[in-house]
């Protein structure tokens, strides 16, 4: 390819896109108890490694990016949680939760990564898309008119989509 393609070859640009990714892993961070066996730095790496095994191509913009990385994240956090569920059954086993996110409703207690997946896979079987912006806000902290931007649909969708989400996310982790 020409080297005048928009693609962040540039040091800088991956620097920035790493940094991003770095704020997203800290915000989902926020509040956990110190002895969390997962750091944001790990969970970037990891979301990192599963970014690089897709083309470069799969990816149109800056929103689509961070969506994809919004799902390889969700993915991480959730076989981590499995990975402890499963060594620590029976005994004294630590939820690996979330903070700073607000699935349900403002001022929520932390969310359960594997309570939150179970209630995303069952809403994405009644409403892809609803399940799709949950993910980009939660996951990766997308503003509204960034999930509009990424999913290729109106702001006015994606905010009553958002609103019809949190409450049936609110009833669903209740």
């Amino acid at each position: 390819m020409a080297a005048s393609d928009d693609r962040p070859d540039d040091p800088i640009e991956i620097s920035n896109v790493y940094n991003e990714l770095r704020g997203i892993a800290e915000r989902v961070f926020r509040g956990q108890r110190e002895s969390h066996t997962l750091q944001a730095t790990a969970l970037v790496h990891e979301a990192w490694i599963r970014l690089a095994n897709r083309a470069r191509d799969s990816y149109v913009d800056g929103p689509h990016f961070f969506a994809a990385a919004a799902r390889a994240m969700r993915h991480v956090l959730v076989d981590h949680a499995r990975r402890v569920s499963a060594s620590k059954r029976g005994g004294d086993a630590q939820r690996v939760t979330l903070h700073g996110g607000e699935p349900g409703a403002v001022g929520a207690a932390p969310t359960d990564v594997l309570d939150l997946e179970r209630a995303l896979k069952k809403l994405e079987q009644e409403d892809a898309r609803m399940g799709q912006v949950i993910e980009l806000k939660f996951f990766a902290s997308l503003t509204l008119p960034e999930i509009a931007d990424a999913l290729g649909i109106s702001k006015v969708t994606v905010s009553a989509d958002w609103k019809k989400a949190r409450l049936w996310l609110a009833r669903e982790l209740t």
